[in-house]
């Protein structure tokens, strides 16, 4: 009896690597200690919590650093050395550093926000429910299992709807959150149905495992794990914003505070697409022929909606600032599947998905400055219409200047030369793979979305109507828009900073 039960208890005991998972649960303690000390901190005091949740953030991102040495897993199968469910390898770094270091910036916009609400917005809540989100996020490039990734996800999703929710009495604001709340719930759910399907089919949830086994499926359940497959890759459609699941979007943006929407467009959609690249190219590399022409479409589809869509935004229209970010963010989107479809192409899967990690820290930085941005606009103009930043320059000249080259970078025009190379690297990658036509319908709208972003960098520096006020910048806005513009900048003196991940081994 007891040698029966020797084996089964080795199996239930596991080592800990406490160091390859810091991270993330420093961000999530970070956030308990935040909620907690809500409950004792006076009124006045309440600032407080916010700069302790930018310390938190910046803590993990540092945290990232002793990890570079090597690639380091935990929580193994026994027996079984290279099946576990956390790897912190290139890939999970590279990806962790976007969503802690956005989520940093994310907190500094939202230190300034918090304080502008007077009030209006329960702080410690805010800030729990940030850092929750964050710690999900940061989790997820590291799962190795279904079952893990699907509780990331949840965790970063579940804290998100909450935040776009938070403005109480909003009405706007509880619409958004609903329709991101059910949107993201659907998709969740058909992610669920389509890992069931593959764990009949397998008997295991490990991804490794997994793309071993589907290959030698039974033929009478072959039906089955297809059907799972689609089903997993629609899940994570969603969470990407890929159309036609992109509805949410525009709404959520405009009803989030914007901080929150800046947040959904940068570590949400990081969140999507790298649960997306784990699922396709480490746990379904055998059905590729499945996936990479349905990728494919909807890149062509995601982009093409998304730049339509930004160029009939009216300029007069409340939050149609926001509002062209938003469509803006689902035009990126597109280019962001463009490599991920061409390793189903591809003899080097992960030149390819190098292509999407060098454009997503690309576009983290430019998008968030442009957020940044807006969010300063937005303090004396809360309706944020594009025709609020006509003659920003004579109000404002550093921030006009920075959005200048913010939306420059989007374009890919000169001086954003990061925004530039980020685009080449996307487009050789389908070149490279044989998408001939992905790449000629990718070429169309980056000259579709070049009208709208020049058009927008145009009014920057017009002759301002009605009186000139002046924008107070306080410190904290002032920093995120000085990191992000310092950021951009730095990288299109040496885009090799970031061009590098698209030609170095991620995983």
């Amino acid at each position: 009896m007891s040698s029966l039960a020797q084996p089964l208890a080795e199996n239930l005991v596991q080592s800990v690597d406490w160091l390859a998972i810091a991270p993330p649960t420093l961000a999530a303690v970070v956030g308990l200690v935040v909620l907690v000390a809500d409950l004792f901190v006076g009124a006045t005091k309440k600032a407080l919590l916010g700069w302790v949740s930018v310390a938190g953030l910046a803590a993990s991102a540092l945290l990232l650093l002793p990890l570079t040495d090597g690639d380091r897993s935990t929580f193994c199968l026994a027996g079984h050395a290279d099946v576990c469910s956390y790897t912190a390898d290139r890939f999970t770094l590279v990806i962790q550093f976007l969503v802690l270091g956005g989520a940093l910036l994310v907190a500094l916009l939202s230190v300034t926000a918090l304080k502008d609400a007077d009030k209006q917005l329960p702080e410690g809540e805010y800030w729990f429910l940030l850092l929750s989100s964050a710690a999900g996020a940061a989790l997820l490039p590291a799962s190795r299992d279904f079952a893990t990734l699907i509780v990331a996800l949840e965790v970063a999703s579940l804290p998100a709807f909450a935040l776009v929710g938070i403005r109480q009495g909003d009405k706007k604001s509880s619409e958004a959150a609903l329709k991101f709340f059910l949107s993201s719930v659907t998709a969740t759910a058909v992610s669920l149905m389509g890992i069931s399907f593959v764990y009949a089919t397998t008997g295991t949830l490990y991804l490794a495992q997994v793309a071993d086994r589907i290959q030698h499926v039974d033929g009478q359940f072959h039906t089955l794990a297809q059907t799972g497959v689609v089903l997993t890759l629609v899940g994570f459609a969603f969470k990407t914003a890929a159309v036609p699941f992109h509805f949410w979007v525009p709404d959520t943006y405009v009803g989030a505070p914007l901080p929150i929407a800046a947040y959904l467009s940068v570590v949400g959609k990081a969140v999507g697409f790298s649960g997306l690249i784990l699922v396709t190219v480490i746990a379904f590399p055998s059905y590729a022929d499945v996936w990479g022409p349905a990728l494919a479409a909807l890149a062509a589809l995601t982009m093409t909606v998304g730049n339509v869509g930004a160029l009939r935004q009216q300029a007069t229209r409340a939050y149609s600032a926001v509002r062209l970010l938003a469509w803006s963010s689902v035009g990126q989107a597109g280019y962001l599947l463009v490599p991920i479809a061409a390793a189903a192409y591809s003899d080097d899967a992960e030149h390819s998905i190098g292509s999407t990690v060098a454009y997503a820290l690309m576009y983290a930085a430019v998008n968030l400055g442009a957020f940044a941005v807006a969010a300063v606009v937005g303090r004396t103009r809360s309706a944020n219409r594009i025709t609020d930043y006509r003659g920003l320059y004579a109000r404002n000249p550093l921030a006009a200047l920075l959005m200048a080259f913010f939306l420059l970078c989007l374009a890919g025009l000169p001086p954003g030369i990061i925004g530039l190379f980020a685009k080449v690297t996307v487009f050789s990658a389908a070149v490279d793979a044989g998408l001939g036509w992905l790449a000629v319908v990718m070429a169309a709208n980056v000259v579709i979305a070049l009208f709208y972003y020049l058009q927008w960098t145009a009014l920057l520096f017009r002759t301002p109507e009605g009186e000139s006020v002046k924008h107070h910048l306080p410190a904290p806005l002032t920093a995120a828009i000085t990191l992000t513009g310092v950021l951009g900048i730095v990288l299109s003196g040496a885009p090799q900073l970031v061009l590098r991940f698209a030609d170095t081994a991620l995983f």
